[in-house]
Formats: structure tokens, sequence, C-alpha cells
């Protein structure tokens, strides 16, 4: 099975610093995984190259196949423009540590817009769509409600619903968690954890909730100091690995 998604030698600098050092990586359509390490390692840098946020220093990523960030002009490979980046990144969604809702629109339209504005629906069909996943993330007694209104929790599952409401390939889940109080993180990981048994799209989800990670990824990578230092089944690598950096960095959760 070809992979949905493909890391070829990908860096990124920021500066002077070199924050990813040639990232080889393929993603199997419906794979799910888990992106550990320390902060600083490289993880939400990964995905936001996926989701052009930022751009490569060096190394090709491709989308089904498809070069993300070079097109063919003239039979030459050329930077690429908004065009093909918005083509390609069409069937990718990510959800963000900090929401990012609008907070003058109503749940129901943060969660419709996207299907207006991309994907051209009409605004009726549009909103019927976000009504449909806003009751599958547990809202659908607050279609009318604003931002403002919501809990933590309640408005990660909006960001959640807006961005499943696009049917992407993959979803990429940058830290869901790590903004919210504790007693919100569970309403928000029960989501991701029903999504990850019953939904065919690939998922990414940079997290350090290490038994989350346990239960449902098929693998898990650490990344430390910009490298894929360990790439495995969750038992494999949390469980069962003796890479002295990684036990250091587990250690810091179970004591």
């Amino acid at each position: 099975m070809e992979p949905i998604v493909q890391y070829k030698d990908v860096h990124k600098s920021f500066g002077d610093t070199h924050v990813l050092k040639g990232i080889n990586l393929d993603i199997r359509p419906s794979e799910k995984i888990a992106v550990i390490g320390p902060s600083g390692s490289g993880k939400t840098t990964i995905i936001r190259l996926l989701m052009t946020l930022e751009e490569p220093t060096k190394g090709d990523i491709y989308v089904a196949g498809k070069n993300l960030w070079k097109m063919e002009k003239g039979g030459k490979s050329v930077p690429a423009k908004e065009k093909h980046l918005a083509e390609v990144r069409k069937d990718i969604g990510m959800v963000f540590q900090h929401f990012n809702l609008f907070p003058h629109k109503t749940i129901l339209d943060n969660c419709a817009m996207p299907l207006i504005k991309v994907k051209k629906k009409k605004k009726e069909e549009a909103r019927e769509e976000a009504k449909q996943m806003l009751d599958r993330v547990g809202l659908g007694d607050k279609y009318d409600a604003y931002p403002s209104n919501l809990s933590g929790g309640q408005k990660q599952r909006v960001a959640m619903a807006r961005a499943l409401v696009m049917k992407p390939k993959i979803m990429l889940f940058d830290e869901v968690t790590s903004a919210l109080d504790p007693e919100l993180v569970g309403e928000v990981l029960e989501v991701i954890r029903d999504l990850a048994e019953n939904d065919e799209m690939a998922m990414v989800l940079v997290t350090h909730e290490m038994d989350f990670a346990l239960e449902i990824a098929d693998r898990v990578l650490f990344l430390d100091e910009g490298v894929i230092a360990e790439s495995g089944s969750a038992d494999e690598v949390i469980n069962t690995s003796d890479n002295p950096r990684l036990q250091d960095f587990l250690r810091r959760f179970r004591d």
C-alpha cells in the first residue's frame, strides 16, 4: 500500500537553529502515529511542515504521491504556488493547541465555514454537515453557542469537528490537551479514541499523554534533537526500548 505521506530527508532551520535534521518517514493510509519527545525536539515542526505552516529548508514531502512544496513548470521543478499547496493540502486536517475559533461566530457557523469557503457548499448543506459532526463530538446541544460560552474541552471538540467536517485523509493533532485543565483532558481524548477506533483516516498525534499513546497508536516516534531516535510499536518504544535519552524522557512521566 502506497504511503499517504512521505518525508524524504526533510530539514528545517530557524535562523541558526537546526530543528529537523533529515527526517525520513512514511505514513500509511489509516495508520495512527503518536509523536513524543522533549520540548524543542521538532515534534510540532514536523506537522506544521505538512500543513504548509512552515516550509522545509531542505528535502521533500509527498502527499498521496504529489510533492507538497514543489511543482512542475516548463519541465522543471519549481517552488509551489499557493494554488498547488491548497490542492495538495486539501486532504489534511489539523487541530491546534489553542482552538483558533472565530469568537464572533456560533459553534455551528465555525464548523460550517470551511465547507462554504473551501468546498463551495451552499450554506444550508454546510450547516447540516456541521451539525452531524458536532453531534459526533458530543456538542449537539451547542449549535447556537459562542466560543466564549464553552469550556476549554468543548472548544477543542469544536475545533476537531471543524477539521473533521472536511473529511481529511490524514488528521494532525498538535498537543491538543496541553492547554486544558486536567479535568477536561478526558473528554477530548475520548473523541480522539473514537476516531482512532472507527475512522479510516491516518492520524498523527503529537502528545505528552503516554498512556493514551500506548493505547491508540499503531506506531510511536520518539524525536530527539531533530531526528527520529526511536520508531516502533507503542509497546516497543514506550515499554521496552533501552535508549537512554528515551528512558530519561519517560521517567518524567512516571515519577
